[in-house]
């Protein structure tokens, strides 16, 4: 593991991974991604790991995408962008898939990428100060790679309006469209999470392993192993952030100005 992460497994069997770069907020860069993914490959792969919590550092879950990462992608090309978005594309999918139960421990505020990892989680638990908002239409971008997951969570009619507006939404907000299940003090939080994973290690493991592939079968549609989609919504964010207004929004908000399409009020 990296510095930017910390994997660790109790002596119940479960592992918890914690974004660790609370200067940025836990924000992602291409290091976190790979290394992130590389977690989850050994969570499941290890005989002795049950049950998965996910986490951030200090006092913010994740604020999506890190600032020298979003200015590296405004300069690069659409063909690096699309390889950039797939590879997010596919930690998504791997945190969906995992054949283990998981936990989002959502510490606090979750922006953008960062709601998708809530997303992906099959539980997921907010402190109550928590804030979650789909920012990307303000730069002139749009939440692709995680809308897949974000959707299936809170449903169509909450996202036209979340995914549209941009808006934050309080932890009781969240709780209510279905984007988390509990919300907690924060001093009070790990306790929740607790109760949450005793009762998760009264399952058998292959039992729930198999009732999540259940799930995904009844459902009628396993939307990270459509490979399809998972490609289509890379290219669509890739696409867009080398148009002109992904551009213009991108590097607004980099040089902390209005984007062109904001019109100052009176």
């Amino acid at each position: 593991m990296t510095e930017n992460l910390k994997f660790e497994v109790d002596g119940r069997g479960v592992a918890t991974i914690t974004l660790n770069r609370p200067d940025v907020r836990n924000a992602f860069d291409q290091q976190l991604v790979d290394g992130l993914a590389e977690c989850l490959l050994e969570a499941r792969g290890r005989k002795d790991v049950r049950a998965l919590v996910l986490t951030g550092a200090g006092k913010c879950f994740s604020a999506g995408a890190d600032v020298n990462w979003m200015r590296s992608m405004a300069d690069a090309s659409e063909e690096d962008n699309l390889e950039d978005a797939l590879r997010l594309a596919d930690l998504m999918g791997a945190l969906h898939d995992m054949g283990k139960p998981t936990v989002a421990r959502v510490n606090g505020h979750a922006f953008g990428g960062g709601v998708g990892l809530v997303a992906c989680c099959d539980i997921a638990i907010a402190a109550k100060n928590a804030r979650f908002s789909f920012s990307e239409v303000r730069l002139g971008l749009v939440p692709a790679v995680i809308s897949p997951y974000v959707l299936d969570a809170i449903g169509v009619r909450h996202g036209r309006r979340y995914f549209l507006s941009g808006e934050v939404m309080t932890a009781k907000q969240a709780r209510r469209v279905g984007l988390v299940h509990e919300i907690a003090k924060r001093d009070r939080l790990d306790e929740v999470v607790d109760r949450q994973l005793s009762m998760l290690l009264q399952g058998g493991p292959a039992a729930i392993r198999e009732c999540k592939a259940l799930i995904a079968m009844v459902d009628g549609h396993a939307m990270s192993a459509d490979q399809a989609l998972r490609r289509r919504t890379a290219e669509v964010i890739a696409q867009l952030r080398v148009t002109e207004e992904g551009q213009e929004g991108l590097n607004a908000f980099l040089e902390k100005r209005r984007p062109s399409w904001v019109i100052a009020s009176e």
